[in-house]
């Protein structure tokens, strides 16, 4: 029982982890385009992306849910090696990630450090295939639908204020970021928070600290306010990355951006689905770059983060397997 207690601890402190290291290394997610459009300053937007991440993360218990059940083929085979394995993996690639300034995804890393862990110790058939099929669809599909709509938000903005000048629509546009930054903030805590409600949840059912699968209030506040601390401490690598290198951003791009973004994220939140905020905001920056013109977006830039998008999930679940095989041997 006292081993259990103490495994039940590291999964907890583990998964708070992850849950700060995803909010600074997401901060770039909510703020990069009203940042680097200086609409808001640094500090301001920070303090913020952090506020709006909160209120998010308590909202809603669904993708917890989602990450929590729909991975494995019955819950009840995941113990707490295989949740400390997974985080391990995952907290290692965000680090490392974050490091070179890539915008990679959390949601990714999380899934694929538990498709390792569970691999290794279940087998294949220890997983959820058409969970994870539908998790895999929302992943791949969120970015898609955040590039076309990105495409169509910024061509109505182009028609709606075709005969104003530049000066005056970056004007209006700037003061209108700071409502799109706290949307993009909320529905950012709103989906990725879940993710490690989820996994703690998972643990605290396994060891029958709990007797149903339900989120309990102290995990929601417990892993919104990691993810608001993280967020607080910014994420400059990435900012640069989402902000500038894919499409010089205007205020109207950078408010299309993130209005588009928050839309998807949330969207994704009420299906319980768990998508990339990385992925759909970078996409959704790609797609407003492309309405103004096509070659305005750097693709060299979009190319290498979609090839680290591609990289991700097969590379935790390796570092997920072998993280299981070293905790395995020291307990």
């Amino acid at each position: 029982m006292l081993e259990l207690q103490y495994l039940i601890f590291t999964v907890i402190i583990l998964a708070l982890v992850f849950d700060f290291i995803n909010g600074f290394h997401d901060t770039a997610n909510a703020i990069a385009t009203s940042v680097n459009t200086r609409a808001l300053y640094p500090t301001h937007a920070i303090i913020l992306a952090a506020t709006f991440n909160f209120i998010g993360a308590m909202v809603s218990t669904g993708v917890a849910k989602t990450i929590g059940g729909d991975i494995v083929r019955d819950i009840s085979i995941v113990e707490e090696k295989i949740i400390i394995a997974a985080l391990i993996g995952a907290i290692i690639w965000n680090l490392a990630t974050w490091y070179f300034g890539i915008p990679s995804s959390s949601s990714h890393a999380l899934i694929g450090g538990l498709i390792g862990a569970v691999l290794i110790s279940d087998g294949i058939d220890g997983l959820n295939w058409y969970g994870i099929g539908k998790i895999f669809v929302a992943l791949i599909a969120s970015p898609a639908i955040a590039f076309i709509t990105g495409i169509i938000i910024m061509n109505i903005i182009f028609r709606a204020f075709e005969k104003f000048s530049p000066h005056f629509i970056n004007g209006k546009f700037r003061k209108m970021q700071i409502f799109s930054a706290a949307a993009i903030a909320f529905s950012n805590g709103s989906n990725d928070a879940q993710k490690s409600m989820g996994i703690i949840t998972l643990a605290l059912f396994s060891g029958g600290f709990i007797s149903e699968f339900e989120v309990p209030m102290y995990v929601k506040i417990l892993c919104a306010t990691a993810m608001a601390i993280g967020t607080a401490t910014g994420g400059w690598r990435i900012i640069k990355t989402v902000g500038g290198k894919i499409f010089k951003l205007e205020p109207s791009s950078g408010f299309a951006a993130d209005l588009n973004s928050s839309a998807v994220v949330f969207g994704a939140t009420l299906l319980a689905l768990p998508v990339s905020t990385t992925h759909v905001v970078s996409g959704s920056i790609m797609g407003v770059g492309t309405a103004k013109r096509v070659n305005a977006v750097h693709w060299g830039v979009a190319q290498d983060m979609v090839k680290a998008w591609m990289i991700t999930i097969p590379i935790t679940a390796l570092m997920g397997a072998i993280a299981y095989g070293v905790v395995e041997f020291i307990f």
